[in-house]
C-alpha cells in the first residue's frame, strides 16, 4: 500500500465529484487539514471512516486501499494481495512493539542492577543507599505500564499465539505445556 498514490487517487475521486476538501472534510467530520493530509499521503483515514469515504466518492474499500481503480477481471487476485501486504504491515508493527519492550524492559533491569550494586558497595550515608534502592524499583514502573498497555493492546492474539504453539492459558499469565491432550 503506497499513501502517496492512494492520496492522489482519493483526491482524483473528490475532484471526480466535484467537491473541494472541505466539503469532503465535513461530510466525514473531519477537518479539512484531515483530507489535505490523506490527499498528500502524510496519514490514511481512519478505519472507522473507510466506508463513509468510499461510499461519499463512489469507489471500493479494495480501490481505495490500492490507491486505484480495479477492474473485475482482477479484482479476487488483487484483493488477496490488498490483504496479504495489510497482514505483512501488521506483523512487521507487532515486531518493532515486541523488540521495542524487550529493549525497555533490558534497560530496566540493567538499571535496577546498575542502581542497587552501587548502593550496595558504595561509600554513602544510608538515607541516600535507600534513596537509590527506591528509584533504582520506581524506573521499572514505565516498563510495566507499557507491557501491560500492549498487553491490552494485543489482547486475542497472545491467546491464540499460545494455543498455536501448544501452550493454554491457565487464569491469566501462566501456560501449561500440553503434550498429546495430557497437562504436564
Amino acid at each position: 500500500m503506497d499513501q502517496i498514490q492512494i492520496g492522489k487517487f482519493i483526491a482524483a475521486c473528490r475532484r471526480e465529484k466535484g467537491m473541494t476538501q472541505a466539503q469532503l472534510a465535513e461530510k466525514m467530520g473531519v477537518s479539512d487539514r484531515a483530507v489535505s493530509k490523506w490527499e498528500t499521503g502524510k496519514n490514511m483515514p481512519d478505519s472507522s471512516i473507510m466506508l463513509d469515504l468510499c461510499s461519499e466518492l463512489g469507489i471500493s474499500v479494495n480501490d481505495l486501499l490500492n490507491g486505484r481503480r480495479i477492474a473485475m477481471d482482477n479484482y479476487k487476485k488483487i484483493a488477496e494481495k490488498t490483504m496479504l501486504e495489510m497482514r505483512q504491515v501488521k506483523e512487521q508493527n507487532d515486531r518493532m512493539l515486541l523488540h521495542t519492550e524487550i529493549l525497555m524492559c533490558s534497560l530496566s533491569v540493567a538499571l535496577l542492577l546498575v542502581l542497587n550494586i552501587f548502593a550496595k558497595y558504595a561509600e554513602m550515608p544510608d538515607w541516600v543507599r535507600v534513596l537509590l534502592v527506591i528509584v533504582s524499583f520506581l524506573q521499572l514502573i514505565p516498563c510495566i505500564c507499557f507491557q501491560s498497555r500492549l498487553s491490552r493492546r494485543q489482547g486475542t492474539t497472545c491467546a491464540k499465539t499460545a494455543e498455536n504453539s501448544g501452550f493454554r492459558i491457565i487464569r491469566r499469565y501462566f501456560f501449561h505445556r500440553i503434550s498429546a491432550g495430557t497437562e504436564k
